[in-house]
């Protein structure tokens, strides 16, 4: 079983020699369609109108024939075979989505093809929509690649989605169905008051040929047409009502009245909060990264928001203002959840001191097992909750201490669901979900933090349920070292753990934890003994207090018997200004004057069937583990040849009920044949 052998098999390793992220490659317009980090995708951007020649003659815009809430410009050709392939499709998704108040714009970017072979096209595959021959306006004003692109506008003219219509497609293959719907995803998650979960993906296809002078743009920044959305796409996840910052980014004043603020975390790179190191090409300017949710600012839009500062902060026309948000302090950033699990007791946090773990278990009353794509814990005093973890166990354990003391659920196993600073809710891929299995009861841990104000906390869970079973079931695990010791005063003192794969795995996401004193954390991937270790995740300068999710934005292979190793250095100087105490030595705590160091790993099986997960099925102890006779020699402290959860190590603990096959509360070699 993957997880027991992540659990049994961590240990140190040599020091690892820091990677350079290697420079993006082009991306051949031939490509298989991939996701894309946004960043550079002009994703959340004013789109301009632009016109071209219907089939009538007429010189038209394409905003004359957009949808009141979305529109689609799908990009065609009549010679481009890539773009015939998915001509069926597109018309497909017009006639299903059109019924929702969803228009299409039909753009044909040839440049070769005649007017009688456009409007066949039409006619043949039953087009609807406004049906545009462009010369190049249209395409430069989208920044468009291929002539199989598609890009989902809304009614404020902000870019939503760009990219394939699905992965059917490519040079060279096809596939009887699609693996990925990323249109259909795209417009589904938005027309239900979602961000799509892909927002971006590179579209195979014939190249386009554009002019090479650039695109017309207005001299001088204005906070209505580019400012705002910047806002919007980077900001607004925390500053907004009810969320993790301290004022709402939700006006020209709000913004203007702190551009000089701005100027100087933009500068400093303080904010957005985006900690991941960055790629770089070849000629110094910043690439896109590997994450599907990356908050840092591309260097062009940094360059903006100074510009627009320092030309005076322009208001612009009111009329070219994004769409508001959906979501407030009154509604779920995941969309409508289908069930909602609230503490049943407000509880109150103390003004001063430390507060012990709260733990409370709530049934679910599921009759069977519920797969969930999304999950989001709202605190109602965001203020003082620190971290919160929700674990999932058999519902008798409500009423059974003994049960609840044998799951010895801690901080370094997975977890159902969570919330640290800067990360409340997750959203799973298309295709992916975790399992909440019937009959469970949710086991809130939380982390309160007393702030000098007594108040009290009633926090929810938010659950969204996916609508058919999983393609890949998700599961979490956190790499953690538990046995460590920082000495007092220690500017950068090493932690370091590993994980063995027993089995072929692909990794989706990373989220490191420590507590004040963290200061760097790095992911590395090993696959096989003898190979060089590729940096998967680095963070040169941990913030505790932004302790964000990083979700690939293309799934990483990590081969059974791949290593995944986890590095942390830790600040106990007098130089941290964060540091509670530099003159004492500091060991693993749950508290924040203590520490720990724990590399969550978000991943799934590709071998896996959802509905017959590996993680029950008997497995083949991984080379390295320690035996039985092993854990006896250095654990049983009454020496009577078995093993008790008090009687345990940390990290055997979190498997314990696992183990202890008949639930006798105790470990004998029968449950370890």
């Amino acid at each position: 079983m993957l997880i027991a052998a992540f659990v049994l098999s961590a240990a140190p390793l040599q020091a690892a020699v820091p990677a350079t992220p290697p420079p993006e490659q082009a991306r051949p317009v031939l490509a298989p369609p991939a996701p894309l980090a946004t960043a550079n995708e002009r994703v959340g951007r004013f789109v301009p109108d632009a016109s071209g020649v219907s089939l009538d003659g007429a010189q038209r815009g394409w905003r004359s024939a957009r949808g009141e809430q979305f529109t689609v410009l799908a990009l065609t050709s009549v010679e481009c075979p890539l773009s015939r392939k998915f001509g069926p499709a597109v018309a497909r998704l017009e006639a299903e989505y059109a019924p929702r108040g969803v228009k299409f714009v039909h753009i044909n970017v040839s440049g070769l093809d005649s007017p009688e072979a456009m409007r066949k096209q039409r006619e043949e595959l039953k087009l609807a929509g406004l049906y545009l021959a462009d010369a190049g306006a249209i395409a430069n004003a989208l920044d468009a690649r291929t002539t199989t692109e598609v890009f989902v506008v809304d009614g404020g003219n902000t870019l939503r989605y760009r990219g394939a219509v699905s992965d059917q497609y490519g040079a060279g293959f096809a596939h009887d169905e699609p693996r990925n719907r990323y249109l259909a995803d795209a417009l589904d998650a938005l027309l239900n008051g979602r961000e799509p979960y892909v927002r971006a993906t590179h579209a195979p296809g014939c190249a386009i040929e554009r002019d090479s002078e650039a695109r017309t743009a207005a001299a001088t920044p204005t906070f209505t047409r580019e400012v705002s959305r910047i806002v919007q796409s980077h900001c607004q996840d925390c500053h907004r009502s009810g969320g993790a910052a301290p004022f709402a980014f939700d006006s020209y004043e709000s913004v203007a009245k702190r551009a000089t603020t701005i100027a100087a975390v933009l500068e400093d790179g303080s904010m957005p909060p985006w900690f991941a190191a960055p790629v770089h090409g070849s000629d110094g300017a910043r690439l896109d990264g590997p994450w599907s949710n990356e908050r840092a600012l591309s260097s062009d839009d940094k360059r903006l928001l100074l510009e627009w500062i320092a030309a005076g902060k322009a208001r612009g026309d009111d009329s070219e203002l994004p769409l508001p948000r959906a979501t407030s302090s009154d509604t779920w950033t995941i969309g409508a959840p289908d069930a909602v699990y609230r503490l049943p007791e407000p509880i109150a946090v103390k003004a001063e001191g430390t507060m012990r773990y709260q733990i409370v278990l709530v049934p679910t009353k599921l009759e069977q097992d519920t797969w969930v794509s999304a999950t989001q814990i709202l605190p109602t005093d965001r203020s003082v909750v620190h971290h919160v973890l929700v674990f999932t166990l058999p519902e008798a354990a409500i009423e059974d201490r003994e049960l609840r003391r044998r799951a010895a659920i801690d901080e370094t196993s997975g977890f159902f669901a969570a919330y640290v600073p800067g990360n409340d809710a997750c959203e799973f891929p298309p295709g992916f979900a975790k399992r909440l299995p019937a009959r469970s009861a949710l086991m809130f841990q939380i982390h309160y933090t007393p702030n000098g104000k007594a108040t009290t906390d009633q926090l929810a869970l938010g659950l969204r349920f996916a609508q058919q079973a999983p393609r890949h079931a998700v599961h979490t695990y956190g790499i953690s070292n538990t046995r460590f010791a920082i000495p007092a005063g220690a500017a950068r003192h090493e932690v370091k753990a590993q994980t063995p794969l027993p089995d072929d795995a692909r990794l989706l996401a990373f989220m490191p934890h420590m507590h004040m004193r963290g200061a760097a954390f790095r992911y590395e991937l090993q696959s096989a003994p003898d190979a060089a270790r590729t940096t998967l995740l680095e963070i040169p300068r941990y913030d505790f207090n932004w302790q964000l999710r990083y979700a690939l934005a293309n799934p990483v292979d990590a081969p059974r018997g791949a290593v995944v190793h986890a590095t942390a250095w830790f600040d106990n100087s007098s130089a941290n200004p964060a540091n509670p105490d530099p003159t004492r030595t500091v060991r693993w705590g749950e508290q924040t004057f203590d520490e720990m160091m724990i590399g969550y790993v978000e991943y799934y099986l590709p071998g896996e069937d959802p509905e017959n997960p590996v993680a029950d099925a008997p497995r083949e102890r991984t080379k390295g583990a320690p035996s039985f006779a092993e854990l006896l020699q250095r654990f049983d402290a009454n020496r009577d040849g078995v093993l008790t959860l008090d009687e345990s190590p940390t990290k055997l603990q979190r498997e314990f009920r696992r183990l202890d096959r008949d639930g006798d509360g105790k470990l004998t070699a029968g449950d370890f044949q």
